[in-house]
């Protein structure tokens, strides 16, 4: 059996009773970074083996894991933090294992996208999940406006050295837009600020965006 195995996004209380049992009864554990889940697993007393499963060794690692859930292993899988399968790798694995009639199942918890939205003070009706946008300029401007006449509100990811541009974007295109900007959630250093786009374009073009965020609109 494949677990699709939801763990904090921060911090490490946030954690189900579900998912701790089937740590504990994994044969073996797949994760992004080992060095990261271990801090997790260290915590509630967890030793188990772990195999690293990322972008980079998805192709190679996968036929390894198939094999040990052929060969009736149970197998945990878990991203650095979140639900896997949103926005990472993990989602090749789950539809492979589906592909080739492995059960898959999940113990359900954090997603920093749903932290995200209900935080953001925004319509929670109707909401699109992005991800990542494109990097290139024009590609990106592109989908902005696409994503801002759904009539919907739209979580995206982005990274703190481009921010500020996202903003700027946001700002050329509707300017009188309220969006949300998160980061650092459910840790010490929790953000939200929510406001209109071009007020939050001045206060992030003054203080220096830090961690990864997630940014509502």
């Amino acid at each position: 059996m494949l677990y699709i195995v939801a763990t904090p996004i921060g911090n490490l209380q946030d954690i189900t009773l579900r998912a701790l049992e089937v740590l504990k009864n994994a044969d073996v554990i797949a994760c992004e970074d080992t060095r990261h889940t271990r801090v997790l697993l260290d915590r509630y007393q967890i030793k188990k083996p772990l195999i690293s499963y990322h972008s980079y060794s998805k192709a190679d690692k996968s036929d390894h894991i198939l094999d040990l859930l052929r060969r009736g292993k149970d197998v945990a899988l878990v991203s650095d933090s979140g639900t896997p399968g949103i926005s990472d790798p993990g989602a090749h694995l789950i539809a492979a294992a589906q592909d080739a009639g492995i059960p898959v199942t999940a113990a359900p918890g954090p997603a920093a996208l749903v932290v995200g939205l209900i935080l953001s003070g925004l319509p929670t009706d109707k909401f699109a999940f992005e991800g990542f946008l494109p990097v290139k300029t024009g590609a990106r401007e592109k989908r902005l406006r696409e994503l801002l006449g759904l009539g919907r509100t739209i979580i995206v990811y982005e990274s703190p050295h481009r921010l500020v541009r996202l903003l700027e974007q946001i700002a050329q295109i509707e300017p009188g837009r309220v969006i949300a900007c998160a980061r650092e959630l459910t840790k010490k250093f929790e953000e939200i600020k929510r406001d209109k786009v071009t007020i939050l374009l001045d206060y992030f073009s003054i203080h220096k965006p830090r961690g990864e965020f997630i940014v509502i609109f």
